[in-house]
């Protein structure tokens, strides 16, 4: 059976906003996705990590206080019950996103789509043909080919764990393996990242990460650095769930014995079974091939958003800043382009790591003259009031315009500061300004004066 609809979009996350405002435009619109209606990030993503991670919080930071005041006893994540709080939290997700559409007369399609023509997706038996189309699928996890990868735990089943193995080997050294290494540590879990190259964290300033090594390794995380992972065996068959991680470094065989091995070398976007070329759709590794508009550059009538879109970081606040110029686009023509100056990012360790704007690498590159404030904050009073050993900052300022082009923190609530250093960046407030704001005192937010 075929249909035909104004709007057609693949993938229910945060760029799906879409099929809601041209809804209430008047556009008859369908939505389509093979898993739960919510996306990556509401199911299988930063909210539930974040459930996690303040429970991880929590006790590093009683622990953190152990001998100032704060005894902690027997202080420990109860993992069952953490698994039940955040399924409390999280588990009407698909139902209220059903729901709403529902109510606003956006038809919904259980499948995988894949392009039959230009504008005509398959959806099992049925036909949906759009004319315009919205790729916005999300991402997986990379496909790894080496003997044995069947054996790993996706993020995804990590999230939803009954119980926490006694030891994990995280595969990877980004952002899955550092926030989920730091939750299993506090939970009790001996934990071992493998990274293979000499740096882990590599969107991040190398200096911070070096110092988030240290404290990571600190708290009894093994971090491997230059490991190449070759293969997963199981283990002698009186052991059945105990597996040996075969790697090599620096042309040396290592192995990891463990209990777990959990995939987190990284995302892609999910387009590999939507036939892209059947409709004429060119892509690029990082995803669909846009322009300035997330319109498709070889099928006018396709766009593309969020982790699905060749542009721009694979960040949430991305897929949540191309929801509103797609939705301009599509209603009003072409006359919204992307920018994405100033977008934050964090991975939530235990203190977390956070960034906005160029890193000296690509200030440099980008033809910039600027000078670099580099403040180790370990022993200010903010940091030091909470128990937290490791802090430091790093603000580029342009040289003539003052303004700030770079920042980049580490220590207790980074993730958070960030946020008024993207302001800046993307208001393009001058350093100067910023020491003359009158913060709240003392918050960790006043302590931007002395950083920049």
């Amino acid at each position: 059976m075929e249909r035909q609809f104004d709007l057609v979009v693949i993938g229910t996350g945060v760029t799906s906003a879409v099929a809601s405002r041209c809804r209430e435009a008047g556009w008859s619109v369908a939505v389509v996705d093979s898993r739960p209606f919510g996306g990556t990030c509401a199911l299988r993503g930063c909210v539930p990590k974040k459930v996690l991670v303040g429970a991880a919080d929590a006790v590093h930071a009683a622990r953190d206080m152990a001998d100032r005041g704060v005894p902690v006893g027997a202080l420990a994540i109860d993992w069952p019950s953490l698994m039940r709080f955040k399924r409390e939290l999280i588990g009407s997700t698909t139902e209220r996103t059903e729901q709403a559409w529902a109510t606003m007369g956006v038809e919904q399609f259980h499948g995988r789509a894949r392009f039959v023509g230009p504008t005509t997706l398959a959806v099992g038996d049925e036909r949906l043909t759009g004319r315009r189309i919205l790729i916005a699928a999300g991402a997986m996890p990379v496909p790894l080919t080496f003997p044995g990868s069947d054996r790993l735990t996706t993020s995804d089943q990590f999230l939803d764990l009954e119980r926490l193995p006694p030891r994990i080997v995280f595969v990877g050294g980004g952002y899955v393996s550092f926030e989920f290494a730091h939750i299993a540590a506090r939970a009790g879990a001996r934990v071992t990242i493998l990274h293979r190259g000499a740096r882990p964290l590599e969107a991040f300033d190398p200096d911070l990460v070096a110092m988030l090594v240290r404290r990571t390794r600190d708290l009894g995380i093994g971090v491997e650095l230059d490991v190449e992972v070759l293969g997963i065996e199981a283990g002698p068959a009186h052991l059945p769930t105990h597996l040996i991680v075969r790697g090599a470094r620096r042309g040396e065989e290592v192995g990891f014995e463990t209990d777990m091995a959990v995939h987190s070398a990284g995302r892609v976007p999910e387009l590999d079974d939507l036939d892209l070329e059947t409709a004429g759709v060119k892509r690029e590794k990082r995803g669909v091939v846009v322009n300035q508009f997330l319109q498709s550059v070889s099928n006018p009538a396709v766009y593309a958003g969020g982790d699905a879109a060749a542009s721009g970081p694979p960040l949430t606040p991305k897929a949540d800043h191309d929801a509103g110029v797609l939705t301009t686009n599509l209603l009003e023509g072409n006359r919204r382009i992307t920018s994405y100056d100033g977008i934050a990012s964090a991975v939530f360790t235990l203190p977390p790591i956070a960034s906005a704007g160029l890193t000296e690498v690509a200030a440099r590159e980008a033809g910039l003259t600027f000078r670099t404030s580099w403040q180790d904050t370990s022993g200010w009073f903010n940091t030091r009031r909470v128990g937290e050993t490791t802090a430091a900052s790093k603000v580029l300022i342009e040289q003539g315009t003052d303004r700030i082009v770079g920042a980049h923190l580490l220590g207790p609530h980074a993730d958070e500061v960030i946020n008024l250093f993207a302001l800046a960046i993307r208001l393009r407030i001058p350093a100067g300004e910023l020491k003359q704001a009158l913060y709240a005192y003392p918050t960790y937010g006043s302590d931007i004066r002395f950083m920049v």
